[in-house]
Order: C-alpha cells, then structure tokens, then sequence
C-alpha cells in the first residue's frame, strides 16, 4: 500500500520495534467516549480509566501468531508514540513493565494473561477478546483470539482504539456474525488492476473481511478463454495477490465462468476445469468457485448435452451442472480444500423453481449457492426473504449483493456511494455470508463496501448512517472539513436504481430537502421562514461549489480523486449555478433575476456535458449530479415566488 488505510488517522503506520507502558496520571472516561470502532464489535465495555501510552513495553507472543498479525501490532504501538521493544516468553507475577500479550486462545499464556485483564475467551470461529487494563502501576492489554484469523481481528480493533497517546481502558469480545464476508470482483467492464487489487484486499483486511473472489466478467481467461491456461506473467501475478491476501488473512477465491459455452456431458470440458484449477493451486489458491450466471440455460452449447440429459430446459441445466460440480466438488474435498462455490443461472429472487429445485437436490450439499436476493438488484432484503431462498435452493445462500455495482444502464453516468440500507438485521440466521460487487471504481466503491462489510460481521449492531459518515472520515484520514465535503459530494450520488422503475435509494435527500424547503416557503406569505429557507439553500450552493476542490486537496486515500474526477468537475458547476439561482430568488429586480437565472441555466448546461472517463466505466454516459434534484429546481426556478427586497 502507498499509504495507511487507517479509518481513524491519516499518518502512516512504520513497521519498526514498539512499545507501551502506563506514564501519566490516568483520567475517568465517560461512557460517551466509547471508542468508535468499525465494524461495532459484539460487546464493548468501558472498565476503568485511560491508559496513557509511554516508551517501553514487554510484547509477548503466545499460540499461533503469524508474522503479519505481530508486525501490524508493532506499526500500531509505533503509531502511538511507543519507541523500544523486549520480548518475554510469559507474564511475570508482577509486572514490572507494561505488557502487550497477543496469542490464540488455545495457549496457557493466553489464559492466564486474559484471566488477569478480566476477559473471556473466544469460542467463535474468527472470534477475538481484547482488554486493556492498568496493573500493579503498569499496563495490561491482551488481545486473544480463537484461531490466527480471530487474533489478526483483535489488531486491527487495537488499531482503531490506541492512538493520541492513550488508550482506553476496555474490554471487547467479538466475533463475526457471518462465516463469509468479502467482495467480488464479478462486474463487467475494464477489470481492477493487480495493483488496485491489492490495495482492495488490505481495505477489506482492516475491515475484518475474510474473502475476495476473483471474476471479473471481462477476463478473459477466466471467461471466454477458460479452457486456455494463463500466460505466465499473469500466473505470476495472480500469485503475487494470492500471497498478499494469505498475508492478510483473505481467502483468494478464483472463479472460472465456462458457462456461455461448456458443454457439460464433454469430459475434457471437465477436465479443462479441473486444469485451469491446478494451476492456481501451484500459486497459492485453495478456493474456487464455478460462475454459471447471465447464460442461456433452455439451450444446449452442444449435441451431446441433450443425448446426456434430454431435451434443453431448466430441470435439465440444474441436472447437468450439478453433474460438473459434483466432481469439481469431490476433487476439492480430496484434496482438503473445502466447499466450491457456484452461482446459479437463477441467481435472483426467493421462488421455487423447477431449476432451483432440482439443483438444490442433486447438488452436492457442501457446494455453496449464491443467491442476489429478492431481484438482481433487490430493492431490499428480508429475513423472510432469505428464509424463503434457503427453502427454494436446499440451503442457506451466500448473497451476491449487487452494490454499489454501476455496470448496467441505469446506472450509466453514476457513482453509488449512498450508505449500505435496507437489509434486515437478523440475516446472519438465514444467510452464509455476503459478499458485495463493487463498481468499476475501486476506492470510490469502499464507502458502500464499508457499509456491506460491517453488516455482514454485526447485522443486529450495524447503523448505516454512522458507518457512512466513518467511510467519509476514512477517506478524509479524519479531517472533518474534508470529511464533510464528502457527505455533500456523496448526496449528490445517493440514488441507487434497481432494474425497475423506483430507485432502492432516493437521489440527494439532503439536497431535495432543501430544495422542498424554499418552494413550499415561497408559496407562504411567511417571509421570515422565505428568507431562512434560501439562506440555508444558499450555504448548501457555496458548500456544493467548494466541496470538489477540498476533496482534492484532502482525501488521503490514492485513487479516489482520479476514479471521481469528471464528477468532481460537474459537482463545481452544479454548485455554482445552484448559487447565482438562489440569487435570483433573492432579488426584487426582474433583469437582475433573468440574468442570474440564464447564467445558472448556462452553467449547469456546461455541467450536464461532463462524460465518463472513456473506457473506465461500463456503460459510459453523461455525468449525473444529484438528478431529479439540482436540474429540476434550477429550470422551475424562474417561475417560483421572488422574495421582497425588504427580507433580503
């Protein structure tokens, strides 16, 4: 990474030897000081005073900590402010010195230092404790995890809480909601690069993300090349991403899409399956999954599949797909690599089908079904809904959330950055996991992917306005004057279409609102509520305006500007003809009005040309700025009540 992916400091985290110790007189904190951590743990409880952070500490390594999980401790108690290092084997019965004691829950050491702090083991699968305590006139932190997966969790929640010099006195016990919480690459358009790649797989990392599946719709060995072995350069570099995600406790799903021309009754079709995943276990991967979605299924890709399986339709596609997948499942299993994962040619809504049926019966039940909830863009998700799918396809589904992915025509011109919503707490009962397809952008996709995230590990604790607002503190590294012109910039992409008439999220609520404000108090005779509603309409414009050129000069995240530039660019018009529009609203002289009125109408036609950047963004389109909402107001504004100049 070229820099931290902090979601709470913008300083870099230096891989160099660290420490803690107990300086300073400890002060009470409130309750109201809980320490923001993203995605809400379980359970957190404030068990005394702050901790200050001195120079020196005794790091104690127990049970299976991998390199990775004690070097990301060390670059956080560096970034604290801690300068020297010993190592110890166990506690003392006196501390003599400031311990960090990191370690699975399996380890004698472990048990006893989480004893002292006061915290309970995990028991959950990927599950971690983690409590901070002053003792005997030292410090006390113990970070516990169930496996190696829960305890490089239990760094990056101390990641987010030690900082300025202090930490508090805590106690968490978390652990995921769901078993299966990522992305997928699965959208068409120009794929993400290695490099974006890598850079997406550390965001999830710290997000306590446990899976990245690699299916980009236009690569083309994976897709209309599938039966073709990869060039060694990019066999190479697919190991390269392999690594980097083990490193960082992701699983590195590939996924092979030999739906648009298999012919399932061919055994070198199944052999060329079995092939292509061979080679990618010789770099590394050790899940894979087989992508049957967007094809023709009441047509045979071959004459043999009707003499194998009959006369094309969808109870014979399910029949001879779970064929192929049985034996790809089988060989997964004979080797120890774990459940495949496929999706289904009816990968949308919850009704039983005679496809989904019969694939629920003959396929292999440790075969894992991805399911896109209740459309392939869901207006919303229900645990009802859910329960309906597990009972349509034999099992609980992994949802494939299609957001904020922006690859298909309604989306042409957008970014999607409104918060993760409407998805019901209590999914993590019915569902395996989620995994959210992302947009063509790689950073500007992580605010909502923030959202999926932090859902799929606390759906029952999960708020999606306050882990939208952090998503924008992320990409601000904590400036809260950059972090608000996010929030004014992520309004104007706030709509969310389905593949239907109505949105799932409305266009700039924010914006509307006050919009809404000035035309029902200009057709009053109140001009006391007239004169507030334009002012505050006003200093939105003035925000819009200069929103763009904060973003530039303060998000520290590489990769956003550029990915939103032409809307950045669109956004400064827009905020500057909302501006001389307001203007005209507040002046009594007609010529004046006309004038501020046909320069807005100028601007904001300028705006309305701004493209897509060519070849980044699949469909490519006009640019679209909170629609419905700025352009409307902006053209009905000539015709609204004028304020009188004695209220001006």
């Amino acid at each position: 990474m070229r820099m931290s992916l902090s979601l709470f400091r913008s300083s870099a985290l230096v891989c160099v030897g660290a420490a803690l110790a107990l300086s300073g007189a400890a002060q009470a904190v409130p309750l109201s000081s809980a320490p923001a951590i993203f995605p809400a743990p379980a359970s957190l409880t404030l068990t005394g005073s702050e901790i200050g952070l001195g120079k020196t500490v005794v790091l104690v390594c127990a049970g299976a900590v991998d390199a990775e999980t004690e070097a990301l401790v060390r670059r956080v108690l560096t970034a604290a402010g801690v300068e020297t290092i010993r190592t110890a084997t166990k506690l003392p019965a006196r501390l003599d010195a400031s311990y960090v004691v990191i370690g699975t829950a399996d380890a004698d050491v472990i048990k006893a230092a989480a004893g002292r702090a006061g915290a309970a083991l995990p028991t959950d699968n990927e599950g971690y404790s983690l409590a901070s305590k002053a003792a005997d006139g030292s410090a006390l932190i113990v970070l516990a995890g169930k496996d190696a997966d829960g305890l490089y969790h239990a760094a990056h929640s101390l990641r987010q809480i030690a900082s300025g010099g202090h930490i508090p006195a805590v106690t968490i016990a978390d652990h995921p909601a769901m078993p299966v919480r990522g992305t997928i690459e699965g959208f068409y358009g120009k794929p993400w690069s290695m490099a974006e790649r890598a850079e997406h797989i550390e965001f999830l990392a710290e997000l306590k993300a446990n899976t990245y599946i690699y299916s980009p719709k236009d690569e083309v060995y994976a897709r209309d090349k599938w039966r073709e072995a990869y060039p060694a350069e990019t066999l190479k570099q697919l190991g390269g991403l392999v690594e980097a995600a083990n490193r960082h406790h992701i699983n590195f799903v590939y996924a092979i899409s030999p739906g648009p021309s298999i012919c399932y009754s061919d055994p070198a079709d199944l052999e060329a399956i079995r092939s292509k995943f061979a080679a990618l276990r010789t770099i590394g991967v050790r899940s894979f999954y087989v992508a049957l979605d967007d094809i023709e299924y009441t047509k045979w890709n071959c004459a043999g599949d009707e003499a194998a399986f009959g006369p094309s339709n969808e109870t014979a596609a399910a029949r001879a797909q779970a064929k192929v997948l049985n034996a790809v499942q089988a060989d997964l299993a004979k080797d120890g690599h774990g459940s495949l994962i496929m999706v289904p040619t009816e990968y949308y809504n919850a009704s039983v089908s005679p496809y989904k049926t019969t694939l629920g019966k003959e396929l292999d039940p440790r075969v894992v079904i991805q399911w896109t909830g209740t459309d392939t863009v869901p207006a919303a998700i229900s645990v009802a809904d859910a329960r309906s799918a597990t009972k349509a396809f034999g099992r609980k589904t992994l949802l494939w959330d299609n957001y904020p992915v922006n690859d298909y025509n309604e989306l042409a011109g957008r970014l999607l950055l409104a918060p993760y919503a409407r998805r019901a707490a209590g999914l993590s009962t019915e569902l395996a996991g989620i995994v959210s397809n992302p947009m063509n952008q790689e950073v500007a996709s992580r605010p909502a992917v923030m959202g999926v995230i932090a859902f799929a590990w606390n759906d029952t604790g999960y708020d999606a306005e306050r882990t939208w607002r952090a998503s924008a503190r992320y990409l601000a590294g904590g400036d809260a004057q950059t972090t608000e012109a996010l929030l004014v910039f992520f309004d104007t992409q706030h709509l969310a279409p389905t593949f239907g008439n109505q949105p799932w999220q409305p266009q700039a609520p924010r914006l509307r609102a006050l919009t809404n404000r000035v035309r029902d108090a200009l057709a009053t005779d109140d001009l006391t509520e007239r004169a507030a509603a334009l002012a505050a309409l006003g200093q939105a414009a003035d925000d819009l305006a200069a929103a763009p050129d904060r973003i530039r000069a303060g998000v520290v995240v590489p990769g956003f500007v550029t990915e939103a530039q032409p809307w950045l660019d669109a956004t400064a018009l827009w905020g500057r003809a909302l501006r001389l529009t307001v203007d005209g609203l507040r002046t009594e002289d007609t010529a004046t009005a006309s004038r501020l009125f046909a320069e807005a109408k100028r601007l904001a036609d300028e705006a309305a040309k701004f493209q897509t950047i060519p070849g980044a963004t699949r469909p490519m389109g006009p640019i679209k700025i909170a629609d419905g909402v700025l352009d409307t107001f902006i053209h009905d504004a000539p015709g609204l009540v004028y304020l009188p100049a004695s209220v001006k």
